[in-house]
């Protein structure tokens, strides 16, 4: 069977199961299995695949049939310009996640212009930033979201908590893979308990499932993923109001909490925010779909 034969029936395959975007994944797993990029792979279509490849590409649909996420069969998700290994016991990023990261560098950038623009009145030496940015990314998983950000801010301490030794594990791989082990420092416990110190920017994609509505998930989340990220209690809440209790006491004067929430849960996020945290500006950011997906606290600089 040529590789051309070998993708097509692999894209109707997936697509008689009504999976979503059949081609796509096809070449992904056609892709991993043989170790190439999508460019090598158009340039090989007229290639004999062997036997032995044939058989190992059709346990990787057998696999993909059964429900199991795209990701964990080919270890890796992009998320931000950047590939990252994932792998059971993770939560996948989502590209909703990267909202985020967006303001987290909005805030960062937006408050070190208003630095430069003080040290320059006053004839001092403008810096890009100011000050030296600490940031908390809580229940990091595979430790995109702060990987992400010490990519992109090669000045920042970044701390990166997760409860699950293993979400920590497969972290530890993404930090050495992108060579940020030096400053994203990972710290096991729950939520905040770990962080050493005040950080100006807490950022979080916490569980924040509703209870009931669990078994409503697609098997793929619902059979692979880890419950203990996605499970929120009974409003789907419970986790980020734990999050805002102990934000205080960790987020330095002027600081920011980002929290990723559902698209309902906007108004009962809000309200939660302004009694925790009631010197705190509370706004919502909507991802492109205009739903509320980001909770944002900002504390007041002197309080």
């Amino acid at each position: 069977m040529i590789l051309k034969e070998a993708l097509h029936q692999a894209s109707k395959t997936l697509a008689s199961v009504s999976t979503e975007d059949a081609t796509l994944e096809a070449e992904l797993l056609v892709m991993h299995l043989l170790g190439i990029d999508r460019a090598q792979l158009y340039c090989r279509l007229e290639e004999e695949l062997p036997p032995g490849d044939v058989h190992t590409l059709n346990q990787l649909l057998e696999r993909r049939l059964g429900h199991e996420p795209i990701a964990y069969i080919i270890g890796r998700r992009e998320f931000f310009g950047n590939d990252f290994y994932v792998a059971p016991g993770v939560l996948i990023p989502r590209a909703e996640s990267e909202l985020l990261v967006e303001k987290a560098l909005d805030f960062v950038f937006s408050d070190s212009a208003r630095g430069s623009e003080k040290t320059l009145l006053s004839n001092e030496k403008p810096s890009v930033l100011e000050k030296f940015e600490k940031i908390a990314d809580i229940g990091t998983g595979c430790g995109a979201i702060a990987i992400s950000l010490a990519l992109l801010l090669p000045q920042a301490r970044i701390y990166a908590t997760d409860i699950s030794p293993r979400a920590l594990e497969i972290a530890t791989i993404n930090c050495d893979r992108h060579r940020v082990r030096d400053r994203v420092h990972l710290l096991e416990g729950d939520l905040l308990d770990p962080l050493p110190e005040p950080v100006d920017i807490i950022i979080a994609n916490p569980p924040y499932i509703k209870d009931a509505d669990l078994s409503q998930l697609s098997p793929e989340i619902r059979m692979f993923e880890p419950l203990s990220a996605l499970a929120g209690g009974e409003d789907g809440l419970d986790k980020v109001r734990q999050l805002l209790g102990q934000a205080r006491g960790k987020l330095r004067p002027g600081g920011l909490v980002l929290a990723e929430i559902a698209a309902d849960q906007g108004e009962a996020a809000a309200s939660w925010a302004r009694e925790l945290l009631p010197h705190a500006r509370v706004e919502l950011a909507k991802d492109l779909g205009g739903w509320d997906r980001v909770l944002i606290a900002k504390l007041l600089d002197m309080y």
